[in-house]
């Protein structure tokens, strides 16, 4: 009995290691759970604009409700919500760059090599971009680290 009950110890300590190993931070929704403050993810790379989405066109993936203006991007959004998704979760580019969290405005994006990217705001974003290769660099490597310790978030 003794040896059953080690084990289980032993084994419900490992479980719990494995969950702390979980994503430490949470994609960027609002309070609602919405993600992109309803912006329809598909239309940056479909129309090229920031489009609101329609709540009859909904679709909840990675803990949060994604909604969009047509039934076709949803379609295309659930067949491959990863190639639509924003980087780093959605939050601020920049900020991730700089190895902290910041909310993100919808209308302050931009796609590059096929990612979506967005920023604090307009005038981040300039700054973002005048070395976004080596931004996008060390936002994907904070966002590597962010897994497994939860950054701090400014906003």
């Amino acid at each position: 009995m003794k040896v059953f009950l080690v084990l289980l110890i032993l084994v419900a300590a490992i479980a719990a290691g494995a969950c702390s190993t979980a994503e430490a931070v949470a994609l960027n929704a609002d309070a609602a759970g919405m993600a992109l403050k309803g912006y329809d993810a598909v239309a940056y790379f479909a129309v090229d604009n920031a489009v609101k989405g329609d709540a009859k066109y909904s679709y909840v993936w990675n803990g949060a409700k994604w909604l969009f203006s047509s039934e076709e991007n949803m379609n295309k959004f659930m067949a491959d919500p990863e190639a639509y998704a924003p980087q780093f979760g959605g939050y601020c580019a920049y900020a991730v760059s700089e190895g902290y969290t910041a909310d993100a405005d919808p209308e302050a994006w931009k796609v590059v090599d096929g990612k979506l990217y967005l920023n604090y705001n307009r005038d981040v974003q300039k700054n973002w971009e005048k070395n976004e290769a080596e931004r996008i660099g060390k936002g994907r490597k904070n966002w590597q680290q962010f897994k497994t310790k939860k950054p701090e978030h400014k906003g």
